[in-house]
C-alpha cells in the first residue's frame, strides 16, 4: 500500500508519500494550489504505484481550502480520507512529547494516521457532491440568523417611534405592518397620514384583511402615542425593513434551490411527520454519506450530542454534559427537528412525555428523543424505507 499525507493551506499544500514499510518514497514536498501542482502530486503517486486502488490519500478537513483538491483526487479515482483536525492534533501529540508542529510534520502525521488503519472512512463522490446542498443549507442558516438580528432592531426602533403599535397587531413582523412603517416610519408620520392612503395601503398589503377600521385605529393610536419624533431613527427603521424584505426574498430563492435538490435526492427522511424540506435538507447535508457511519451513535458523536464522560479512580461524574464538539449545524437541525417531530408524531410525543415523567429536565428529555430520531433516520436511510410510526 502507498500512503499520501497532505497538509492543506490556502496557497500551497505540503505532501508526504510513504509505503507500508514506513519507507519515505517522497520526503515532504510542497505543491502550489493550482492545476499544475495537483498534476505534479498525481504524477508522483503514479510513479510509485500502478494500481490506484492500493493508494490511500489523507487530508485534513479545512473547509473550502481543501474542496478543489478533494474534487481532483476523487476524479482521479484515488481513495481519499478527510480527517478531523482535532483527531490529527491528538494523534500527533501521542507520537511525541515535544511540541513540534509544522506543515511538513502534519503531512507526515496524516500519512501515519492512514497507515495505522485508525477508524477512518474514505470520502465518496456522494459526500463530495453533497457539498452543494450543505453550502445552500448553511448559507440559508446564516441569512436567517442575519434577518433575526434585523428583526430585533425593528422591535427596538418601534419601541422608540411608535410603542403602541405592538399591542394593536398579532406581530409587528408582518407584511402589512412593514408596508405601513416603510411609508410612515413613526407615530408622528402615521398621525398626519391621509386616511384614504392609510386605508388603501393596509388593504393592499394585507390582501383585504385590514381596512378602514384598522386605519382609523392606527391613526388614533398614533395621535395619542408617546413615541418620539426622531427622523434619524425613522430613516434607520425604513432601511432595516428594506433589508429584511431583501433577505426574505433571498431566503425564498435559496429554499427553492434546496427543495429542487431534495426532490432529486428523494430521501425518506421527509416522510417523518414534522420534518420539512428545510430541516430535512440540513440533516442530510451535514451527515452526507451515511455509509461513513457504522452506527447512529457515530452520527450523534459527529453532531457533538454524545454525553461527555469523566472517570478517575473513585471519582465518576454524575452529571455528564453534552460534548458540543462537532457540527453545530447538524446539532441545531437535529435538536429543532426533534421538537417538531415530538409535536406531530404520537410515538415520539409519548417517548418525550415518558422521559419527562422520569423527572428529566425538558432539554435532557429532548436529547433522548433526538437519539431516538437519529436511530430512526439511520435505519430509514440504510433501508430506503419510509417512516412508519410505532404507535
Amino acid at each position: 500500500m502507498i500512503y499520501v499525507g497532505i497538509d492543506v493551506a490556502k496557497d500551497k499544500h505540503d505532501c508526504f508519500i510513504t509505503n507500508s514499510d514506513g519507507e519515505a518514497l517522497f520526503k515532504s514536498f510542497t505543491i502550489p494550489n493550482n492545476r499544475k501542482g495537483f498534476e505534479t502530486l498525481f504524477q508522483k503517486v503514479q510513479s510509485v504505484s500502478d494500481d490506484l486502488t492500493k493508494v490511500k490519500v489523507g487530508l485534513e478537513a479545512t473547509g473550502h481550502y481543501s474542496y478543489n483538491l478533494l474534487g481532483f483526487l476523487l476524479d482521479k479515482g484515488l481513495p481519499t480520507y478527510v480527517i478531523n483536525p482535532l483527531h490529527t492534533n491528538l494523534y500527533r501529540k501521542s507520537l511525541s512529547l515535544r511540541k513540534t508542529k509544522t506543515d511538513k510534520v502534519d503531512a507526515h502525521t496524516i500519512a501515519s494516521m492512514i497507515m495505522s488503519d485508525v477508524d477512518l472512512k474514505s470520502y465518496s463522490d456522494t459526500s463530495y457532491h453533497n457539498e452543494e446542498l450543505k453550502s445552500l443549507t448553511r448559507y440559508r442558516f446564516d441569512k436567517v440568523q442575519e434577518r433575526a438580528k434585523l428583526k430585533t432592531s425593528v422591535s427596538r426602533l418601534i419601541c422608540i417611534l411608535f410603542p403602541e403599535l405592538e399591542k394593536l397587531v398579532p406581530t409587528i413582523h408582518m407584511a402589512s405592518v412593514y408596508a405601513l412603517l416603510s411609508e410612515f416610519p413613526s407615530a408622528h408620520a402615521v398621525a398626519s397620514a391621509h386616511l384614504t392612503r392609510l386605508t388603501n395601503l393596509l388593504s393592499e398589503s394585507s390582501h383585504g384583511r385590514y381596512g378602514k377600521d384598522t386605519a382609523v385605529m392606527f391613526r388614533e393610536a398614533a395621535r395619542n402615542s408617546i413615541g418620539s419624533n426622531m427622523p434619524a431613527k425613522s430613516l434607520e427603521l425604513k432601511h432595516t425593513i428594506k433589508l429584511i424584505q431583501e433577505l426574505t426574498s433571498e431566503i425564498d430563492e435559496i429554499e427553492t434551490e434546496i427543495k429542487s435538490i431534495m426532490d432529486e435526492v428523494n430521501s425518506p427522511i421527509l416522510s417523518i411527520p414534522g420534518i420539512n424540506y428545510r430541516m430535512g435538507a440540513m440533516i442530510i447535508a451535514e451527515i452526507g454519506d451515511f455509509s461513513r457511519f457504522d452506527s447512529p451513535d457515530k452520527i450523534l458523536a459527529y453532531a457533538g450530542m454524545s454525553p461527555s464522560t469523566y472517570q478517575s479512580g473513585q471519582l465518576d461524574n454524575c452529571y455528564s454534559h453534552m460534548e458540543k464538539r462537532g457540527s453545530r449545524y447538524l446539532r441545531y437541525a437535529l435538536y429543532n427537528a426533534t421538537k417538531y417531530v415530538c409535536h406531530w408524531d404520537e410515538s415520539f410525543g409519548t417517548y418525550l412525555a415518558k422521559k419527562r415523567a422520569e423527572g428529566k429536565h425538558y432539554n435532557v428529555a429532548l436529547s433522548h428523543a433526538t437519539k431516538k430520531l437519529v436511530r430512526t433516520i439511520y435505519a430509514m436511510e440504510k433501508t430506503g424505507q419510509s417512516y412508519s410510526s410505532a404507535s
